[in-house]
């Protein structure tokens, strides 16, 4: 796998600042991430980030199921959140950090209200066989594309003030 090969980039405009696009992405990923990109799926507990360098990315089920999905390499607030992605190609989690991929996403000001939210996986290589076809799916309209649609939707309620929201 070329280098240039080993990277998708995705990019999302929210209808927000950039700090709250922070604080969403991250102390409410429980919220937006869709469930259906989970292994508890329906029986899904909770799913977060921990809020710091050397955090964990952790999903919890039911009757006490844990799996971690990476770990925080940087955490600055409003500005850029990196992890390790730590679920290979076969979607079974990768305990080793020798063999994960890395998730960066960025926050750029795009305006008043609104932020520009650049997601990059690169390192895809580090999964070994499959790697490609990894990448290829996770650029696909069924990965990230799907997964930032989901946080687009969830941005955008956030931002309706709240006497005009539904019930």
């Amino acid at each position: 796998m070329t280098p240039r090969s080993d990277l998708t980039v995705h990019e999302v405009v929210l209808p927000l600042s950039r700090d709250q696009a922070f604080q969403l992405f991250t102390k409410r990923f429980a919220a937006w991430w869709p469930a259906e990109y989970t292994w508890s799926q329906s029986t899904l507990g909770t799913i977060g980030i921990e809020p710091r360098q050397g955090g964990r990315c952790t999903e919890e089920g039911p009757h006490g199921f844990q799996v971690d999905w990476g770990r925080v390499l940087a955490w600055e607030p409003s500005v850029r959140l990196l992890i390790t992605w730590q679920i290979g190609p076969n979607r079974v989690p990768q305990p080793d950090p020798a063999y994960a991929s890395t998730v960066e996403v960025r926050f750029h000001e795009n305006g008043p209200n609104a932020t520009r939210l650049v997601l990059k996986h690169s390192d895809f290589r580090n999964h070994g066989d499959g790697a490609e076809e990894y990448r290829d799916a996770m650029a696909s309209e069924y990965g990230w594309p799907y997964i930032l649609a989901c946080f687009r939707k969830f941005a955008s309620r956030q931002a309706i003030p709240d006497k005009h929201r539904s019930t």
